[in-house]
């Protein structure tokens, strides 16, 4: 009996992890077919209510009463003299990206910059805080080709990284009429690179064949289970350094005064040598620079939003992490 008891709990935890298995798989499934049709709406943010609200809170503190009614009264008189003389504050739209290894932030820059280009005209601004390792190649050059817009709508376009802007993250920055770095920032790694596992040995010791069948001489180069080849090998090198080529010419085009080849050897830089090999324009936070704007034009922070249900979040991380693994398992170049 008590067999039976250890056997049927087993079986029951056993059930319940390939239950759980087959719910997350099935949620995968659903939940990409919905975020293709999915919409989202636009969030806008005066970010001049922010910094303001953050130094009358500080004056508040240290003013006397006095002394604080009468700098109310002035302000308020400034902008009434503004308001009746037609006075209008340049505008800075002001967009935020966090990438990662796919570069999916993208999905939300497209739809903020496709609506700022409906309204914004060569006297404003843009402001990109960029936060980015690099990552794939077709991601961050869809990611990249989206910024090219701004500039050739002819608009203003001002990239701040306050960490890091590398590889991908940098090729982004790049199309920014000024880049402002902060001092400890990393950025550089104008390289690209591929890794993959071959398991063809392994697979070999045990009696297990694996074959790769393909219509076309380089349909594969290198594969994770059958065995590779010098030619395979020479091959996919090839098309790296070609991939290398591009990105080098991609970055000179937007970024002439660059030695390209003295930097493009993959290395990276913190802020301040980076300026001296005019990485950057800067040295400035986007803090800094944010609070400088602010004082002269109306700044307007830009978020495209999907609202998602606590069943898609988990389906999102669960997705995520199978992508992870099945990335590590395929052939990829990233910047």
């Amino acid at each position: 009996m008590e067999f039976l008891a250890d056997y049927a709990g087993f079986l029951a935890k056993t059930v319940t992890v390939v239950v759980a298995i087959l719910v997350v798989l099935a949620a995968i499934a659903v939940l990409r077919g919905r975020n293709r049709a999915r919409s989202g709406h636009l969030e806008v943010r005066k970010l001049n209510e922010f910094f303001t609200g953050l130094r009358e809170r500080l004056e508040q503190e240290l003013l006397d009463k006095h002394e604080l009614k009468l700098r109310r009264k002035a302000e308020a008189k400034a902008d009434k003299s503004a308001k009746k003389a037609g006075e209008h504050k340049p505008r800075v739209y002001v967009l935020d990206f966090d990438g990662d290894i796919r570069a999916s932030a993208v999905e939300h820059l497209r739809h903020e910059i496709t609506a700022l280009l409906s309204v914004a005209t060569p006297k404003d601004e843009v402001v990109l805080r960029l936060e980015s390792p690099g990552g794939m190649v077709h991601g961050y050059g869809l990611a990249a080709s989206q910024l090219v817009r701004i500039r050739q709508a002819g608009i203003p376009l001002t990239v701040c990284v306050d960490k890091v802007a590398a590889s991908g993250g940098y090729m982004m920055a790049c199309i920014g009429d000024r880049i402002l770095s902060a001092p400890f920032a990393v950025l550089g790694s104008i390289g690209v690179v591929a890794q993959i596992p071959n398991l063809h040995r392994l697979l070999k010791k045990h009696d297990v064949d694996y074959e790769v069948l393909t219509a076309g001489e380089y349909k594969r180069t290198l594969t994770v289970f059958g065995e590779n080849t010098d030619k395979g090998r020479q091959k996919f090198q090839e098309d790296l350094e070609l991939t290398h080529v591009l990105f080098k010419d991609f970055v000179s085009r937007y970024r002439p005064q660059l030695d390209i080849d003295q930097v493009a050897t993959g290395e990276v830089w913190l802020g301040q040598a980076a300026l001296g090999r005019q990485l950057i324009d800067e040295l400035k936070t986007s803090d800094e620079y944010l609070c400088e704007r602010a004082r002269e034009a109306d700044l307007y922070l830009l978020h495209f939003a999907q609202k998602k249900s606590l069943q898609e979040r988990v389906g999102m991380a669960a997705s995520s992490t199978l992508d992870g693994v099945l990335t590590s398992l395929q052939k990829q170049r990233f910047w």
